[in-house]
This record gives structure tokens, C-alpha cells and sequence, in this order.
């Protein structure tokens, strides 16, 4: 029998969703009309449209030089395949169902990022990405039609899914083929699982999802070989290696250590002095996100492996950072109220443009007080890999106080 509590509960549930998605719908409408006001460009959907273009032409992929900032192609040739599509509508028309589809897939991220860190509540999505829209890396995302979210989405839908099914490994595999810097979710799930055969005798799950990434990458990519060859020929030959092709690296924009490296030592090149710390960044951001995952501290895990690959690729511009949106679900849910609502601040700022930035290259002229400015996505990704160290399970607390008492 239903008690008139039951029902009270239930019709407050039922308002509070109608209510969410209320506000979601009316922030999303703000934002496009800014978005509009503001007469943004879109250039990064322009060049997709420009690469898809060059597929379906037989043109040299690698050659071209698009938009009035002569912007090259930087993805893989898969990318470029999955691109073709948008040299079907006209210009506006593309924008129009860029934004869009960014903004169904900001509330996907988000729903998968609060699955991630365990939260269930249906109205919680709306209000997140109702305020998620407005941070800078989402803000930059669809200002500039960037593929962020659509990446991170395929690796939370493949990390969140039941263990060992049958797609396992295939989001991560095809974010991978269409940028590189996913892969490492591949080598974290390999090494989680090497770490387990060796310590527990068990890792199969790890290992077999490690696989199916693995799998997913090699197949696109042999089979967009078969279609282009000289592109796959010249990217995996030549332009894999040359980072310097997409932008200068202390642009402020650049939010990896490569970029803060650059800016702190006011050189265009930071050389080894990046390459040791990179190299040490990612040696202990997987050590943290596989201990982690041996912990069952799934959403630590994943998003430990995200921060530790934005700060060690050679360029993660501001809207590469969408990973904040769970990074700051999960300092939430996990009571660290007051790192979190620093987090937040950091991405919803917009600080890192308080900087003298663009011509002239003025990032190699900062001075002590702009520098910090310049850097605060990597310091907040670092400040997030140090506090996921020293975080551990409720259970494993209680059990090391009891055996101290």
C-alpha cells in the first residue's frame, strides 16, 4: 500500500525534474544567443569541414591550409574520413547543428560523468550542464565547434559500462583514432591489468578491455589505410612527430606542461627540460589512477588518467580541459567541498585570458605575477593527481584505525 508520504516524495521528485530541465533549457537558450552575439566563428568546424572536403576531392590531406588563419590538419586520416559527412550542409546550417549536437552531448557527459561518480538523482544532469555550458573549456568547445565533448563521451561511455562486455575497449579505441592523446586510457587499462596478474593473480578484465581498445584503434586505422593510403603513409610516418605544426607551444592557451614549461622559461622550445617532466608526470599520474583502480576507486581512476594526459601532451588548449565538469562532480561527491568550489573557479574564470596573449607572442615576455595566471589549468590538474593520492576508501580508513586501536 502507498503511504501519503510515498506520494509526496514521489510528486516532489516529479516537479524537481520538470523544474531542472526547465532552468537547463532556459541557460542552453541564453547561451546560444551570447554565442551568436558574440559572431563566433566556429574556425576548428571549418577546418573539419575543409579536411572532409579534401577526402571526398582525393586532395593532399596533409597540404592543406584552411580559414584565414591558414590552419593545417592535425588529426590522424581517420578523423578526416568521419568528417566528410559535414561538407553536406551549407555554412550556417552546419553551425546551427554543430552547436546543437555539442550541447547533446554536454548533457550525455554530463549523466555519464555523475554515473561515474556514483550519483543517481535524474534532475542532477540538468542542473549540471545548465552551469557546465558557461565554464571555459565547454564555452570554448562550441565557440571554436571542437570534438572534445564527443571524445570524452566515447571513453565515459566506454569506462562506465559493466566490466568485461562484449564493446569493451571500443569507445577508447575510436576516441584514440580520431586523437591520439585517448590512447592512454589504453595503456592505464594495460597496466592496471599487468599490475593485478602480478600482485593478486587476477587482471583479465583490465586486460581484455586494454585489448578491445587496442583492437578498435588498429581496425579503423588499417581500414582508413586501405582508403588513404599517402594520408595514413605521411601522417604515421612524418606528422605524428611534428607537435610544432598546430600552434606555437607557449600560446596561453596551451594548458599542458609543455605550454607552462614554455611560458616559465620564455623559450618557444622547453626541450628535455619538458620531456623530463612530462615523462615523470605520466609515470606518476598512472601509478595514481592504477592504484587507484586497484582500490576500486573507479572515477579517481579515469580521471586521474584524463588529467595525466592532458598535462603530458604536447598541446592541450583550454577546451581540451571539458574533463573539469566530472573532475568537479567528483571533489564534490566525494566531500572535498572546498577544492572543489576552487575548481571551479579556476575553469569558470576565464583567468587564463586575463594575460597579454596573441601577436607578438607576448607569452614569452610574462612577467612573475602573469605566469601563475598562465598556468592554472596544469596547476589544478596537478593539485587533483596530488589529491587523488591521498585519498582512499571509507573501508580501508576504518580498517587502519582499527588496527590502530
Amino acid at each position: 500500500m502507498v503511504g501519503p508520504v510515498t506520494v509526496i516524495a514521489f510528486s516532489a521528485v516529479h516537479r524537481r525534474v520538470p523544474t531542472a530541465l526547465g532552468v537547463c533549457l532556459f541557460s542552453f537558450a541564453a547561451f546560444w544567443v551570447a554565442q551568436r552575439s558574440a559572431q563566433v566563428s566556429m574556425i576548428d568546424l571549418m577546418v573539419y569541414r575543409a579536411e572532409g572536403a579534401t577526402v571526398r576531392a582525393g586532395g593532399d590531406l596533409y597540404a592543406l591550409r584552411t580559414t584565414a588563419a591558414q590552419l593545417p590538419t592535425t588529426y590522424p586520416p581517420f578523423a578526416a574520413l568521419l568528417f566528410t559527412p559535414l561538407t553536406l550542409p551549407d555554412t550556417e546550417s552546419l553551425r546551427v547543428l554543430a552547436t546543437a549536437g555539442n550541447l547533446l552531448l554536454l548533457v550525455a557527459f554530463v549523466r555519464l560523468s555523475l554515473r561515474l561518480v556514483g550519483h543517481t538523482r535524474a534532475e542532477t544532469v540538468w542542473w549540471v550542464a545548465a552551469a557546465a555550458v558557461w565554464c571555459e573549456p565547454v564555452w570554448t568547445t562550441l565557440r571554436y565547434g571542437q570534438i572534445n565533448l564527443l571524445l570524452a563521451v566515447l571513453v565515459l561511455w566506454d569506462l562506465t559500462r559493466r566490466p568485461g562486455g562484449r564493446l569493451a575497449g571500443l569507445g577508447i579505441g575510436l576516441a584514440a583514432a580520431v586523437k591520439l592523446t585517448p590512447a592512454l586510457f589504453a595503456v592505464f587499462l594495460l597496466v592496471t591489468g599487468l599490475v593485478a596478474r602480478r600482485t593478486r593473480g587476477t587482471g583479465a578484465l583490465w586486460l581484455r578491455h586494454a585489448r578491445g581498445a587496442v583492437a578498435a584503434f588498429a581496425g579503423v586505422t588499417l581500414l582508413t589505410a586501405a582508403v588513404l593510403p599517402y594520408d595514413s603513409w605521411r601522417f604515421w610516418s612524418c606528422m605524428v612527430f611534428r607537435a610544432g605544426r598546430v600552434g606555437h607551444a607557449e600560446e596561453t592557451a596551451n594548458q599542458a606542461l609543455r605550454g607552462v614549461l614554455a611560458r616559465l622559461l620564455h623559450t618557444p622550445d622547453p626541450g628535455a627540460a619538458w620531456v623530463v617532466a612530462a615523462a615523470l608526470t605520466a609515470v606518476a599520474g598512472l601509478a595514481v589512477a592504477v592504484a587507484a583502480e586497484l582500490r576500486g576507486q573507479r572515477a579517481w581512476a579515469v580521471l586521474g588518467c584524463a588529467v595525466t594526459a592532458l598535462l603530458i601532451s604536447p598541446v592541450s588548449w583550454s577546451h581540451h580541459w571539458v574533463w573539469c565538469v566530472p573532475l568537479v562532480l567528483l571533489l564534490t561527491a566525494r566531500g572535498h567541498r572546498l577544492t572543489a568550489a576552487g575548481t571551479s573557479l579556476v575553469f569558470c574564470s576565464y583567468a587564463l585570458w586575463w594575460v597579454p596573449h596573441g601577436d607578438g607572442r607576448p607569452e614569452l615576455r610574462q612577467s612573475a605575477a602573469e605566469l601563475p595566471l598562465s598556468g592554472l589549468y596544469a596547476a589544478a590538474g596537478c593539485a587533483f593527481l596530488l589529491c587523488a593520492a591521498l585519498t582512499r576508501p571509507p573501508a580501508l580508513k576504518q580498517s587502519r584505525t582499527n588496527r590502530s586501536a
